[in-house]
């Protein structure tokens, strides 16, 4: 997997940091009151710090996982009937694999593939977080909370005793270099603690849920579509002029607390759980679909206008350019490869909302065809280029933390237009599928 060098680094990086807070402090605990650690905190001590380092290696090179060729086939054979039968219709193709992927699969950006069961790419393991790393890294930050709130006490308590001999001559306490030591291990090792213990948090809170922090961000942006839908009267233009019923649709992987983390922590032993030589989980059955249905995500076909038998188009420059730009908004990915895209809704919203006015007042009245978000849609559509964020499609959505698919190491363009340039035999097949259903 190439990976940019800031990530191929962050295992050292990492390393480094966990080294300096466990054992320069163990040094310079010789040098303060009480001393050095009791023989019964040391070995505790050291031992929580080697697992945290044990299973970040895990977490770091154990590889998370691909898509098995033969899934669908599985499914076939080992899911229910109606799962089969759906299968044509509730799968998401992905561009750059060139293969349908399964639920709760995305494509990852940095490792350069889809990936099952996706929580998020890590900088700090330089890894996707998936079903096969999660255990390793929810014991990887179980381990190094636990450490380090030993490592906050030890810190504490000699702290007090400085404060309480303040007053006495400077010779008979540590020395300067010591002090500042001491100060850089206390704010060091309280704003680690207090970050990784939000991040443990949350991702044990997704544990007893088991779902992802990208189904999170799915599960907010089904909720905002199916607002939209309320307020349009539970239909939502869908490309090619079509309209689509959106209605709720529960998260299908919830089956209760206890469950859940004996799924995502791959056994139902308390004991396996907390062991850092435990063995990766297995691949899930990949067959509920997942995520609902969303106009905005749905594969729109490329329309050009046709003159009329009496109209004929204009040859010049600017009149070109305007109907290549009405006809696509493209997006150029890093790989100089292009998708069509949608504009954010509000945008396309505002613009039907000006076109009914204008038509509600008299101002168009040689328009007695009815304006719909489609046709509107490509009119102000911006190119953008990179990563660039100005005119961003729809796919930059964000969520109620301003978090959208890229901040989770998720490829947008791929995994949002999930149809986007499928091949031809793939679209008749689910064309097909869908007549016969």
């Amino acid at each position: 997997m190439a990976k940019p060098l800031i990530q191929r680094g962050a295992p050292v990086a990492s390393t480094i940091i966990i080294s300096f807070l466990a054992y320069p402090s163990q040094w310079l605990f010789y040098y303060i009151e009480p001393g050095l650690l009791r023989k019964g905190d040391a070995y505790i001590f050291n031992l929580l710090v080697a697992s945290a380092l044990f299973c970040y290696y895990r977490a770091c090179f154990t590889d998370p996982g691909s898509i098995p060729l033969d899934w669908q086939n599985s499914v076939r054979l080992n899911g229910s009937a109606s799962d089969a039968a759906q299968l044509p219709l509730q799968q998401r193709w992905c561009r750059k694999c060139e293969m349908y992927k399964p639920p709760r699969a995305h494509h990852c950006k940095t490792c350069k593939r889809c990936i099952m069961k996706m929580d998020h790419h890590c900088v700090w393991t330089a890894n996707c977080v998936s079903h096969v790393i999660l255990p390793h890294f929810i014991r990887f930050l179980s381990f190094s909370v636990v450490a380090m709130i030993y490592l906050e006490g030890f810190l504490y308590s000699r702290c007090a005793i400085l404060w309480e001999k303040r007053k006495l001559p400077s010779y008979l306490g540590p020395g300067s270099g010591q002090l500042a030591l001491l100060f850089i291990l206390v704010v060091s090792n309280s704003f680690i603690l207090f970050a990784i213990s939000m991040l443990l948090g949350r991702t044990l809170w997704s544990l007893g849920l088991n779902m992802t922090t990208i189904e999170g961000w799915e599960v907010e942006r089904h909720e905002a579509v199916v607002r939209r839908a309320r307020a349009s009267g539970g239909l939502l233009n869908a490309p090619d002029g079509k309209y689509v019923r959106v209605e709720h649709q529960e998260f299908p992987w919830d089956i209760g607390i206890w469950t859940n983390i004996c799924r995502g922590m791959g056994s139902s032993n308390p004991i396996v759980w907390i062991w850092p030589f435990a063995r990766s989980p297995t691949m899930q059955n990949p067959s509920k679909p997942w995520p609902p249905i969303d106009p905005d995500r749905m594969f729109r076909a490329v329309r050009h206008a046709l003159p009329s038998s009496d109209a004929t188009l204009s040859l010049d420059v600017e009149s070109f350019r305007a109907r290549q730009a009405a006809d696509l908004a493209r997006y150029e990915d890093a790989d100089g490869e292009y998708v069509v895209r949608r504009r954010p809704f509000h945008e396309r919203a505002q613009v039907t909302l000006e076109a009914e006015k204008d038509i509600y007042e008299g101002e168009s009245d040689d328009e007695e065809a009815m304006v719909t978000d489609d046709e509107l849609e490509p009119a102000g559509a911006a190119v953008v280029h990179g990563d660039e964020e100005d005119g961003a499609g729809e796919e930059s959505w964000r969520n109620k933390e301003g978090e959208r698919l890229a901040d989770f190491g998720v490829d947008e363009v791929a995994d949002f237009y999930d149809e986007d340039d499928m091949p031809l035999a793939e679209l008749l097949k689910r064309r097909k599928a869908e007549k016969s259903q």
